[in-house]
């Protein structure tokens, strides 16, 4: 992956973006502000763009100096994929994005009191925080007949906190409005001082389900920082415990999405084989997330001839009990009644959000990190990536199941051809302010984890932002039109998680 970055003034922001993202050449990927008063005396807002055709990632960065309010021109009027990133901009750091449509609370709620900005580096985070009892509005639907149903923040099943307002006419969805960040966990400003190493263990905990793919972006935002090489050993076994979480998440998703039409077989039998992808993990690695493994430098752990005969008869039989769902699933009318034609994203709202993963590509958004940047040792490898056109939850229920067969190639070229050589080297000490960015293909889509050294080799500034983080956005989008029951099919499919915004 090649990255540059280009530090312009703040008041051609917008300009730059609209060069940048001319006729689709290159996508908003992030967009993350920082505090360098102490640096060069400015906040700096950056907005990350890939492009695919060359393999580039372009950071623009842009510096404003510290005014009562601090302002920069909004790029959401230009891109809705800015909308979020903006707002948090604006919450965490009280950097104002004129022009932007909706500057509503998004990360910190109604309780947190004005004029305190957390990600602020004069901000004591062990100081008490007043409770700013303020309200929180909801965008009203307003008609004949129109009535709302709120659902959430508590659930009656065992998931993390969120609240969804619907707006009915009938038994159709108008319109779904979202409020979530209910648990956030300031990681990134617990983060701020502590030693890479140390602050590893914060990254691979943002999500249990991503354990890998967060650990895997966040030690190549450090490595990139000193260019130190990474032995080929642990670049193949870092896939290897990649592809394991894939397959194990995939093949329990698919699960999942049948408990949202009440296909009990189909949830049975989901959650079996996602018992034994994490049974093998826990035999290979110790632990069922597979955490520990990937390290800076490289991976903590090799694989021996016992493991590498286990990985293979589980998968075997994986595959041939994964086959005989997906028979099940394909062969039964009434479960194709529901998931077909359900919850449509459209491509255009897929890429205007900026979705990614599974999502974008079931809405014939032909994306994915590994293969457009590739990193780790999937450059060696032979793999396709499943594109499907309708955007409905059979859709998203294809792009799965043709992922985990892929990822079952991907293993197998592992275990054929892994080299010898050593599985770790040390990672040379970080230049103060450098700043470094890590990208990884998760099981929902891709995360970026951005990094800037302070001194003495501990963070200054770390963002990171999960593939749930950019589609969220998208469920708003393919709820309405449906009817309410048709909702936890059409939320399981996307199969997002609280707790990567949660950070």
């Amino acid at each position: 992956m090649t990255a540059t970055m280009e530090v312009i003034p703040v008041a051609t922001l917008r300009a730059a973006a609209n060069v940048l993202s001319h006729g689709g050449r290159y996508r908003l990927t992030a967009m993350f502000a920082n505090d360098e008063r102490a640096i060069n005396g400015c906040f700096a807002i950056y907005a990350v763009f890939a492009g695919k055709a060359d393999r580039l990632i372009k950071t623009i960065k842009a510096l404003i100096k510290q005014e009562d309010p601090p302002e920069f021109p909004s790029l959401t009027p230009l891109m809705a994929s800015a909308a979020w990133y903006e707002r948090e901009i604006h919450d965490l750091l009280g950097l104002v994005p004129l022009g932007h449509p909706d500057l509503r609370r998004l990360v910190l709620h109604e309780n947190w009191p004005q004029g305190l900005y957390p990600l602020r580096k004069d901000f004591d985070p062990d100081a008490p925080v007043p409770n700013a009892n303020s309200e929180y509005t909801m965008a009203p639907v307003q008609g004949k007949g129109v009535f709302e149903v709120p659902v959430g923040p508590i659930h009656a099943g065992i998931i993390e906190p969120g609240h969804f307002r619907f707006s009915q006419a009938g038994e159709n969805v108008i319109n779904l409005e979202a409020k979530l960040f209910f648990t956030h966990r300031g990681i990134e400003k617990a983060v701020e001082g502590m030693s890479f190493g140390r602050a590893l263990y914060q990254a691979e905990r943002i999500c249990g389900a991503c354990s890998v793919a967060n650990t895997l972006a966040f030690v190549q935002a450090v490595e990139t920082m000193t260019a130190v090489e990474i032995p080929v050993r642990a670049e193949y076994l870092r896939v290897l415990a990649a592809e394991l979480e894939r397959l194990y998440n995939h093949v329990g998703d698919i699960g999942n999405l049948c408990a949202g039409l009440g296909f009990a077989p189909g949830v049975s039998h989901g959650a079996r084989l996602k018992e034994q992808v994490m049974r093998l993990n826990e035999r290979l690695a110790g632990n069922r997330f597979l955490r520990g493994w990937v390290t800076l430098g490289g991976v903590t752990m090799d694989i021996t001839k016992d493991m590498i005969n286990d990985i293979r008869r589980t998968l075997v039989r994986l595959t041939r009990d994964f086959n005989e769902l997906m028979g099940l699933l394909r062969e039964n009318d009434a479960f194709l009644d529901r998931v077909n034609t359900t919850g449509i994203l459209p491509q255009r709202a897929a890429t205007d959000l900026g979705v990614v993963g599974v999502a974008a590509r079931a809405s014939g958004i032909d994306s994915d990190v590994r293969r457009d940047f590739p990193y780790a040792a999937y450059g060696r490898f032979d793999f396709e990536v499943p594109v499907y056109k309708k955007g409905d939850v059979a859709a998203r229920l294809w792009v799965r199941a043709d992922e985990a067969g892929e990822s079952l190639r991907i293993i197998d070229q592992i275990l054929v051809g892994l080299p010898g050589g050593k599985l770790l080297v040390e990672v040379p000490p970080v230049e103060s302010y450098k700043a470094g960015c890590g990208y990884a293909e998760s099981p929902r889509g891709s995360v970026l984890h951005w990094l800037m050294a302070g001194e003495n080799n501990t963070v200054y500034r770390y963002f990171s932002r999960s593939a749930s983080y950019a589609n969220w956005p998208a469920l708003t989008v393919a709820a309405p039109g449906n009817i309410i029951p048709d909702f936890p099919l059409i939320n399981k499919s996307f199969e997002l998680c609280y707790a990567c915004l949660d950070r």
